[in-house]
């Protein structure tokens, strides 16, 4: 694989010569050519950047220099095949990078990164290269760095250690994180005995079939505890047991997914909605739900599993989830008023009860003592009454379902 590097920076790029990458650089496996983008400006000053237009802050890289930089790029492949290469432009406003492109992009012959600094590239640059080559704008995550150095450096690093050759022992590549969908799971050394913790017995019992058992459910359980979106990922809900189909919606028209930040202004706005049926019902506002504040939900959002439900881009349904000691702890459940008493809130209840991590035994939840239509689809669903209490007045039921 040849891998070309355009910076203003190239000394940023020295970390590619070290370890398993610089070692297959010498070995003959990567090509990896770094280049100084300042080499192809025309005044003494080697200007690469100038103010933007339509005003702002901060400074624009020039396109005459990245122009001039891309076309050295087109003449030096004559002769190559392919006779371009992917040409990989880090940005924030990109296609998140994942394990997956990774391998996509490892299976390339060719690949070319485009090092942006202030506030970016001119986009005529990107325009222009996307019209002679492939061209890609990535992100390394929801975040802004100072340069695309830093992203350059671990897309390479993630993509070249797939490129066969370059990681001795290829099996290591089998069950990392990421790998199919998981994260990895926990793995441990000698001594046996460290600090007072003991390695889990099972890695010490020589039963492969038992190891390779636990292995999965610690990856599954690590996976959901702290990254639950690779784990239950966007799907179409399957409409055919429900009544949607009266309001409109069809097959494939609904899908689930896990909550992000951006999701606290509408699940503010549907919980209002939704609850104040329940104040009705207890002659009483005192519900935490009616009471929260768009950044309440923001910080809840960090601490639950939280999954929304939308139909052409409304939001029509969400529910939350956490561990608590053995018990999968639901709760928020909520259907937009117009589609309740269809299905959807029962099949919001299942999703959320699939999630769990294998070792919980059992499935917890609380809801308005006066609550009569909330209490019949629990009930229905398996639930039962652990505990009455009262909260600000307002009568409170506690249910429990045992695991299957």
């Amino acid at each position: 694989m040849r891998v070309d590097v355009f910076s203003i920076f190239p000394a940023y790029l020295e970390p590619l010569d070290q370890s398993l990458i610089g070692r297959a650089r010498s070995d003959g496996v990567l090509d990896v050519r770094v280049h100084d983008l300042r080499d192809w400006t025309n005044d003494r000053h080697r200007t690469v950047d100038d103010t933007p237009y339509g005003g702002g802050a901060g400074m624009v890289m020039r396109p005459e220099p990245w122009g001039e930089a891309l076309d050295w790029l087109a003449e030096s492949a004559e002769g190559l095949d392919p006779p371009t290469p992917h040409l990989i432009v880090p940005g924030p406003a990109g296609t998140v990078f994942t394990q997956a492109m990774a391998a996509r992009l490892a299976a390339e012959p060719w690949l070319a990164f485009a090092c942006g600094r202030y506030e970016g590239i001119d986009e005529r640059v990107i325009e222009h290269a996307a019209s002679v080559m492939p061209v890609s704008v990535v992100s390394l995550g929801d975040y802004v760095l100072n340069g695309g150095e830093v992203a350059v450096l671990a897309m390479v690093e993630a993509i070249a250690r797939l490129v066969p050759g370059v990681i001795g022992n290829a099996e290591s590549l089998a069950e990392e994180s990421h790998t199919g969908g998981l994260l990895e799971y926990p793995v441990y050394t000698k001594p046996q005995r460290w600090r007072g913790r003991d390695v889990p017995p099972v890695l010490l019992s020589g039963d492969h079939q038992a190891v390779a058992s636990w292995r999965d459910r610690q990856r599954r359980a690590r996976t959901m505890a702290r990254r639950p979106d690779l784990l239950v990922p966007t799907t179409t809900l399957d409409l055919d047991e429900f009544s949607l189909g009266d309001v409109g919606l069809r097959n494939g028209d609904v899908s689930i997914a896990a909550a992000v930040p951006a999701d606290a202004g509408e699940i503010l706005t549907l919980a209002r909605a939704c609850w104040l049926s329940e104040a009705r019902d207890h002659d009483s506002f005192a519900i935490p739900a009616l009471n929260e504040s768009i950044g309440d939900v923001g910080v809840w959002l960090t601490q639950w599993h939280t999954w929304v439900v939308r139909s052409h881009g409304r939001l029509i349904g969400s529910v939350r989830a956490r561990r608590a000691g053995s018990l999968w702890d639901i709760g928020r459940l909520m259907v937009a008023p117009d589609l309740q008493g269809r299905g959807l809130g029962r099949a919001l209840l299942a999703y959320a009860e699939q999630a769990a991590p294998e070792d919980v035994t059992g499935f917890s939840m609380f809801t308005g003592g006066n609550s009569v239509a909330n209490l019949r689809m629990y009930k229905r669903a398996g639930y039962q009454t652990r505990g009455r209490s009262t909260y600000e007045g307002v009568p409170t039921v506690e249910l429990h379902k045992p695991r299957a």
